[in-house]
């Protein structure tokens, strides 16, 4: 399996790699209804590195993982996809502080996920009645918490901040980068990008990533599957169109043969080369725009 955690390679002691059974998986906490039967997921170790499990203002909680060495290091949001801060939101999470980073994952769900059942249920259902309730306002303002929360902390280089986001938390890059100026970078993984199409539901009146391709504080990397039945390529081209005439410098990857989700390594639709070319692309689109990793 290829490591992921730094374009160059990554020492062996840095990552533990291990096959477990899918109730082993479950059990450790990735997500019950998503993971599949012959996963590998990469398990990033903890040596070196400061975990802490925190709480911002309003009652926010939230993973953080960062170097434990002294200085002020960047700091990336990682956003989760609809099954919450599971297993594999906090090993990325661990895989950029073992890059050099302060990472921090907030739990979006928890007001209306109490019992933090996201990664445990099997019922789509109750899956998008929890991620509905969560709108974007809402979800906004928990990401302006974080900057908050970020750029309040001793070890933060509060001119070095960037976001990612896989799925549900894709879009949100987008949004989030068109929102807050302290954002240097961002880079949004499958992430929707187009309002509803005439007939399907609406569950919060706003902007999506499409109309906002205008509005964007810095520059966004997205990365997207050719192979994705559920962000269609006329959508994606549709982004590419609108960034270039907006003058934006962000831009879009499609890996032809990837589906969604083919960076979820404990998932049936993981693609390895997609995902470490695209790690290592994001790693270099951060340190293109001022969030390269390593203290002041």
């Amino acid at each position: 399996m290829t490591n992921l955690t730094r374009p160059e390679g990554t020492p062996p002691e840095d990552l533990l790699l291990s096959r477990r059974s899918l109730a082993g998986l479950v059990a450790a906490g990735y997500a019950a209804i998503a993971v599949g039967a012959n996963a590998a997921p990469i398990t990033t170790s903890t040596d070196g590195l400061a975990i802490d499990s925190v709480v911002m203002t309003g009652g926010l909680p939230g993973y953080m993982a960062r170097p434990a060495g002294k200085g002020r290091y960047p700091a990336v949001i990682v956003v989760n996809e609809v099954f919450g801060l599971h297993e594999y939101i906090r090993d990325i999470c661990r895989r950029f502080a073992r890059a050099g980073y302060v990472a921090i994952a907030p739990e979006f769900f928890y007001r209306n996920d109490p019992d933090r059942t996201l990664a445990k249920t099997m019922d789509f259902k109750e899956i998008f009645r929890i991620v509905g309730a969560a709108k974007n306002e809402q979800v906004m303002g928990d990401v302006g918490t974080t900057l908050d929360w970020l750029t309040a902390q001793g070890f933060v280089d509060k001119k070095r901040l960037a976001i990612t986001g896989f799925c549900w938390g894709g879009a949100v890059t987008w949004m989030a980068v068109a929102r807050f100026a302290l954002l240097k970078a961002g880079t949004a993984w499958y992430g929707r990008l187009a309002p509803p199409k005439p007939g399907e539901p609406v569950t919060d009146e706003r902007k999506y990533p499409l109309e906002l391709a205008g509005e964007l504080n810095a520059p966004v990397l997205g990365l997207y599957g050719g192979l994705d039945r559920g962000i269609p390529l006329s959508d994606v081209e549709a982004m590419r169109a609108a960034l270039k005439a907006a003058g934006s410098k962000s831009e879009i990857i499609v890996y032809p043969d990837a589906e969604h989700g083919f960076h979820a390594d404990y998932r049936p639709s993981y693609n390895e080369k997609a995902a470490a070319d695209g790690w290592a692309r994001l790693l270099a689109h951060f340190k293109a725009n001022g969030v390269g990793p390593g203290p002041a």
